[in-house]
Formats: structure tokens, sequence, C-alpha cells
């Protein structure tokens, strides 16, 4: 009796942990302001209880969204039969930009958890880097191999542009809206993938 009641105990607590993060996307995808006090209540629980399964709202917003994004491969699923990484690029950097718009909130959040504590930053989702390494996939191999430090060079600008960080410059500072920042950003990817290979962008 003593394990079944553990066992129910511990589903519980799974199932609280879940509403949370549930209720978390709920309102990231509905494009408001995320608080500690609006997520317990649309997850129907104390903030006292929310705290006990994450330390900071930070901490929550990074699983909430981090789970909610596809994987690189399936991301470029659609392009599997094209080789061109400059039209692969374009894709991945689309992707993830109108990705960062849908949760702008939330990675709002999270970029200034980055800034303000930098060990924060290296739990950040790689999720850039994976959709570069994808999108290069059909070139990489012979590409790495022959010119090491160009590949190298293309990928660190790749991460640059094709970011949370990039798209805010371009709203933020530049004033564009949603759709010039997405058009910008994805022509940039584009450009400098071209560029390095002496491609037509």
């Amino acid at each position: 009796m003593t394990t079944s009641v553990a066992g129910g105990r511990s589903r519980q607590k799974e199932r609280t942990r879940e509403a949370i993060l549930d209720a978390t996307r709920g309102l990231v995808e509905g494009g408001g302001e995320v608080t500690w006090p609006l997520v317990a209540a649309a997850a129907r629980v104390s903030e006292a209880t929310a705290y006990r399964y994450f330390p900071d709202l930070v901490t929550l917003l990074r699983e909430a969204v981090d789970a909610d994004w596809a994987a690189p491969d399936e991301v470029m699923r659609p392009l599997a039969g094209v080789e061109d990484p400059v039209r692969r690029v374009g894709h991945a950097a689309e992707f993830l930009l109108r990705g960062v718009l849908a949760r702008q909130r939330a990675v709002r959040v999270i970029l200034a958890a980055a800034i303000t504590r930098p060990e924060a930053g290296a739990k950040r989702p790689g999720l850039r880097f994976g959709l570069i390494d994808a999108a290069l996939d059909p070139v990489a191999g012979a590409w790495a191999a022959s010119d090491p430090a160009a590949y190298g060079q293309l990928k660190r600008g790749l991460a640059v542009v094709v970011s949370a960080e990039a798209l805010f410059v371009l709203t933020d500072l530049v004033g564009l809206g949603p759709e010039e920042a997405v058009a910008s950003g994805v022509a940039t990817a584009r450009t400098l993938t071209a560029a390095a290979l002496g491609l037509p962008g």
C-alpha cells in the first residue's frame, strides 16, 4: 500500500508539473504577459506550488518554450530533396524568426536573463545551431574538410543573423514591422551563405 500511495503522489506531482508547463505555453501562445500569478491561475495552483516545481520564471519559460519547438531535422524535412544551401538556410532562418515572433514575450524574458545572468546564457536552447547545421548539411562534409576556416566563419555569421537578437534589432531599433523584419533576416542569411559559396543569392 505504501508503494501505491508513493506512486500516486509521484503521478500527481507529474500532473501538476505538466499543468504548470501547459498553462505557461498557453500564455506564451496567446501573446500576452507571462507572470507567476497568471501562470498559477491558469494552472489552478498557488504561486507557492508553482515555485516548488520551477525556481524562477526564466527556468519555467525556457523549459516551456524549448519543448514547443520542432527538431531541426523535422524543420528541414520539406526540403529533404533540396541540396541548395542558400534555399535551405533561408527556410531555416524563416522558421526560427517566425517562431521567435510567435513567442516573443517569453523569448525577451529569456534573453534579458541571459544578459543579466550570464551563467544562464549557456543553458539557452541551441536550436539556431542545430538549424544551421541541418541547413548546411548537404555541403558540410566536403566544405568543412577543404576550408574549415571559411565554413566556420559562415556558421558564426549565420548564428548572429538567424537569431532572436537580430530580429529584435530589426523591429526595436531599425523600426521594421514583423513581416519586414523576417524578410530582412532571411535575405541576410541567404546573402551570407551565397557569398561564402560564391553563389547567386
